[in-house]
């Protein structure tokens, strides 16, 4: 159990006074303690494992400049004491992750990552991509770095075992084989090509693979070829060398396979004017599973042992922490940290800071590519600023923005139409932000574009008043982007006019003369139309930001067509879920035929029990 205790913020008394009043009620407990500022917003959160001792280090001058001025603005403070360290660690970063304090190091990008799964809930298992919570029955391998990094793996485990990847209705529906067998990708167990103990054998060999026993299976693999090749089965021979080929090219892709390592993480960071890229390689199996790069919120005089210690905490949060973690920079808690990643894992979790050997190698590695990607990141932040600054100019605006909202509509004579949100800044587009909104007025006549955009903005701003209606969260835009000439820059004046927001810049990007790409118009309200220079880098800039706003708005409606294309009247129908509607489907061969179908014929599909079957019989003949 923890306890809470907090006191209101005190007006008289800020910085140094506030926090020394705090000290005297506080005890010797491990815990997690939070400074607010004088509008109760989080300033930071912080664990101890002597509350009062940590506290009272904040009540002594000495600290860096980033400290002290967090200092001055505290308010208040909230504390919450805990049973261990251990405990406190992780509620610390738990909390951060949720509150995301102005002065502490924040991970903004914490994606789940794909993994290989092996599914065993099938005789003939299916091997596929898999991403998000490990509920399916089978084999896990993982995780990978991304998607195209599975992606690739797959595609030359697919030419080296010839498993299969299609879904199991689609396995059930087959009668002939597909074009993976033809083309030598799957061995078309759906259709009796291959038998059960024959295709079990090299589903064997893949997790073999995958756990890292390579090296026997290419000299089970080449002994075989040889054997083919003396019995003049060269066709054999010719298969077997193009499996040994696809798990050589599944090695060479990997680049880094250690000898030495067989399970961990290897964390690099490289820190440089008050930025910070963190790398990390997966390595698994003794192979490298792909890498990726961070770039942690920090301050200027942050220390790299804070950065690393945060970046665990929040990165293994929601992930389960390999036997190994290799990093570049020691942490200070690394005994507590340690502990609180084998708790989470149930099995010991080392963490190392290499000095020689293998292991120093590949902390180099990734210390070397967080320095270059760093680097490149800097360049493209410095080219963004200038175009920032350049659009400010451009579009007379007081700042350049640090939040530009595009929005964009899509459809096909009004069917299907969706509305799509995308965001960018300082640092590029922020996918994180996008949103897509599905349009709904029943009211509107099909195709008109200025309906829908009023219908997204409404939605959009009457949620931006509910949730942040102090404008403190960063979740307002500094300019808005419409897609359209002077009406749509109309239509969106007045929504903002009825939500009481007339302080937001809005600019209409108008196809211009021809609808030629480079002489688009600008509208603005009470403004004439505007023109910029062809080869103005701005431009350039406005064009990307609609370019980008097109393909997501286009991306999200051909995405709700193609599920409204695969719903069927069945749908509809309480109790029928995806796998009785599948089986349905499967029996009678389509929604009409089930429709057609008498209630003797529903109840003897599998699955179907007599009540359901009256259900969708009742639904198709009762309904007038």
């Amino acid at each position: 159990m923890t306890a809470d205790s907090s006191s209101q913020t005190d007006p008289q008394r800020t910085g140094y006074a506030c926090i020394q009043g705090y000290v005297k009620t506080l005890d010797n407990s491990p815990g997690v303690y939070r400074m607010l500022d004088a509008d109760s917003r989080v300033l930071y959160v912080g664990k101890a494992r002597n509350l009062r001792a940590r506290v009272s280090n904040y009540t002594r001058p000495g600290h860096s400049p980033r400290i002290e001025r967090m200092i001055a603005s505290t308010a208040s403070m909230m504390f919450l004491t805990t049973r261990t360290e251990t405990e406190a660690l992780l509620l610390e970063q738990n909390l951060i992750k949720q509150l995301k304090p102005k002065y502490n190091v924040l991970l903004r990008d914490d994606k789940s990552f794909p993994n290989i799964l092996v599914a065993k809930d099938h005789p003939f298992p299916q091997i596929k991509k898999h991403r998000g919570a490990k509920k399916e029955k089978g084999a896990y391998f993982g995780p990978f770095a991304s998607a195209g990094a599975v992606n690739r793996t797959l595609n030359q485990l697919q030419k080296a075992f010839l498993l299969r990847n299609c879904s199991d209705s689609m396995f059930d529906s087959r009668t002939r084989p597909c074009l993976l067998y033809q083309i030598k990708r799957c061995s078309g167990p759906c259709v009796g090509m291959i038998s059960q103990a024959d295709y079990a054998e090299s589903v064997r060999d893949a997790e073999r693979f995958l756990s890292g026993r390579s090296t026997r299976i290419q000299e089970e693999l080449a002994a075989q070829m040889q054997e083919a090749s003396d019995a003049m089965e060269f066709e054999r021979a010719a298969a077997l060398r193009d499996r040994i080929r696809a798990l050589t090219q599944v090695q060479t892709a990997q680049g880094i396979n250690p000898r030495g390592v067989a399970e961990a993480d290897v964390i690099g960071l490289y820190m440089d004017s008050g930025q910070a890229c963190v790398q990390v390689f997966f390595i698994r199996a003794n192979q490298n599973w792909g890498n990726r790069d961070f770039y942690p919120r920090v301050g200027p005089d942050v220390s790299p042992a804070e950065v690393m210690e945060a970046f665990l905490g929040q990165f293994y949060d929601n992930k389960e922490p390999p036997r190994q973690l290799i990093l570049s920079d020691a942490i200070e808690n690394a005994d507590l940290m340690q502990q609180a990643l084998s708790e989470k894992a149930g099995r010991k979790v080392e963490i190392l800071v290499p000095q020689r050997g293998e292991k120093l190698e590949l902390v180099s590695g990734a210390l070397r590519n967080a320095r270059e990607a760093l680097a490149r990141r800097m360049s493209e932040s410095a080219t963004q600023a200038k175009l920032l600054r350049g659009l400010a100019e451009a579009f007379d605006l007081d700042a350049p923005p640090n939040r530009i909202e595009v929005y964009d509509n899509s459809h096909i004579q009004g069917t299907n139409a969706v509305g799509a949100m995308i965001v960018a800044g300082p640092e590029g587009f922020m996918k994180n932000a996008y949103r897509k909104f599905n349009i709904r007025g029943d009211d509107l006549t099909p195709g008109d574009d200025f309906g829908m955009m009023k219908e997204v903005l409404t939605r959009r701003f009457t949620r931006l008043l509910k949730e942040d209606p102090d404008r403190n969260k960063g979740l307002w835009p500094d300019l808005l982007l419409i897609d359209g000439g002077a009406g749509q820059v109309s239509a969106v004046h007045e929504i903002m006019q009825a939500h009481g927001v007339e302080d937001i810049p809005m600019v209409g990007v108008a196809k211009g003369v021809d609808r030629d790409h480079g002489k688009e118009e600008f509208h603005r309200i009470g403004q004439r139309p505007f023109a910029l220079k062809r080869n103005d880098p701005v431009l350039y800039f406005i064009q990307r930001l609609r370019d980008e706003a097109h393909r997501f708005a286009i991306g999200t409606h051909r995405a709700k067509r193609a599920k409204a294309m695969g719903a069927t009247p069945l749908d509809e129908i309480p109790g029928v879920g995806a796998a009785r509607k599948r089986a349905l489907l499967a029996h009678f061969g389509s929604a009409k035929a089930v429709s057609r179908a008498n209630l003797a014929d529903l109840k003897a599909v599998d699955g179907i029990s007599a009540g359901l079957a009256q259900k969708v019989y009742d639904f198709f003949h009762d309904k007038g």
